[in-house]
């Protein structure tokens, strides 16, 4: 809207000048360029951590069930811990909640079992379970880290504004390096691929900036990371 109407402006005021768009336009695309690697980069380092937050669940699942010193329901009970840990884990990130308040005691309940299961439990299959939910917690700090802190809103609103801006800088300069000869709808057609461009690139960042959320195309499926799945 804001290209079509400063096309249409420029043209009843006659308003042309020539500026050098080399400089304007490495300042907008290179930030551009620069935050979807960034959240690119953020979205691979997520899937890493996910595998190794469900081989931790599933390693320690495959542990206290393959115990002969457990009892059947206490083998359920963990069982259940585990994919109760694993659901809200995953609900978690896909509500992008910024505090992990609700999620810590769900996560202590494997630490209150092995408190009240310890007389039963052998040394050496508590030392595995600390083991791994060392890797589980360690996971999970650095998925609710991606989660939380992304790319600096500065530089987002740095490109934003220089997206709207550009129609009012690159409009005139296309009518004035085209001519006026050149039939009108030329020029709309150029003005608007261009900003058509920008905002889809501004569009791609901004939906892998939230890559739990199942919004985006390019969103993480998180229920293929599920101790379940």
């Amino acid at each position: 809207m804001i290209s079509v109407l400063t096309v249409v402006l420029c043209f009843q005021l006659d308003i042309q000048f020539h500026i050098d768009l080399t400089l304007l336009s490495i300042a907008i695309v290179f930030p551009l360029v620069f935050t979807i690697r960034g959240s690119f980069r953020r979205r691979e380092k997520a899937l890493e951590h996910l595998s190794q937050f469900r081989s931790a669940l599933k390693t320690m699942y495959y542990f206290a069930n393959a115990s002969n010193n457990l009892a059947p329901e206490e083998k359920q009970e963990i069982s259940d811990i585990l994919r109760e840990i694993s659901d809200s884990s995953m609900e978690h990130l896909k509500n992008n909640r910024e505090t992990t308040e609700y999620l810590d005691p769900i996560l202590n309940k494997v630490q209150s079992f092995v408190d009240a299961k310890g007389e039963i439990m052998s040394g050496r299959l508590k030392d595995r379970i600390f083991r791994f939910m060392n890797d589980l917690h360690e996971s999970l700090e650095n998925l609710h880290a991606i989660n939380t802190h992304r790319t600096p809103l500065s530089l987002k609103a740095y490109c934003k504004l220089f997206i709207y801006i550009f129609p009012f800088i690159y409009a005139p300069t296309i009518i004035h390096d085209m001519g006026a000869d050149n039939p009108t709808y030329v020029t709309f057609f150029v003005v608007l691929l261009t900003e058509f461009i920008l905002i889809s690139l501004y569009n791609i960042q901004d939906q892998l900036e939230y890559p739990f959320d199942d919004y985006g195309l390019d969103d993480i499926k998180l229920d293929s990371f599920k101790i379940d799945r």
